[in-house]
């Protein structure tokens, strides 16, 4: 057998055990003795038993879910990138960069609503159409046509907005079973 060949298989058993070792299953940690008890006597007074802490709620619940209170929100607004153009969004259309249509993580889609530019005054009525940002601080995507409207340029980014919802398309009613074959 030549040396190439041995330092291979040595190199080869080496990696083997290594993985094998730690595939290892670590040892159970010693358990202590319990503390002994000390006499009943000398015990004080049973105290009351303590109030358990209140349940946390779970980070699911805790997610901003979609607002239909018509409330004016005032955060940061963007604009589409060119990549997003002719994409589908959220709603199923393409990604006009002509129309009015903008992204939002809180509104329904469908919401029509006014994005104010708090610089320059300029406002703006846009389609909520997609979901987005997903930068922290913003509230809302423009397209290109609506962010140069405000005056938005490329070369600011981003500018802060008041967004006030117009109107907001409400969830389907549950249609009763009677009507499902009409």
């Amino acid at each position: 057998m030549s040396t190439r060949t041995s330092s291979r298989r040595f190199a080869a058993v080496v990696c083997i055990g290594s993985l094998l070792a730690g595939c290892a299953i670590a040892p159970a940690p010693q358990e202590r003795p319990a503390p002994a008890a000390a006499p009943a006597a000398a015990e004080p007074a049973a105290a009351p038993p303590a109030t358990p802490p209140a349940p946390q709620p779970s980070p699911v619940a805790t997610k901003p879910g979609l607002d239909r209170s018509g409330s004016k929100q005032v955060g940061k607004a963007s604009f589409y990138a060119d990549k997003f153009s002719g994409r589908k969004m959220a709603d199923g259309r393409r990604m006009d960069p002509r129309d009015d249509n903008a992204a939002s993580k809180t509104l329904p889609l469908g919401t029509t609503a006014k994005v104010t530019n708090l610089d320059t005054g300029r406002s703006a009525v846009v389609t909520i159409q997609d979901r987005g940002p997903y930068v922290k601080g913003r509230i809302v995507d423009l397209s290109p046509s609506t962010a140069r409207e405000i005056g938005l340029s490329r070369e600011d980014g981003v500018a802060p907005v008041e967004v006030t919802p117009l109107s907001i398309p409400q969830p389907d009613a549950k249609k009763p079973a009677s009507d499902a074959g009409r």
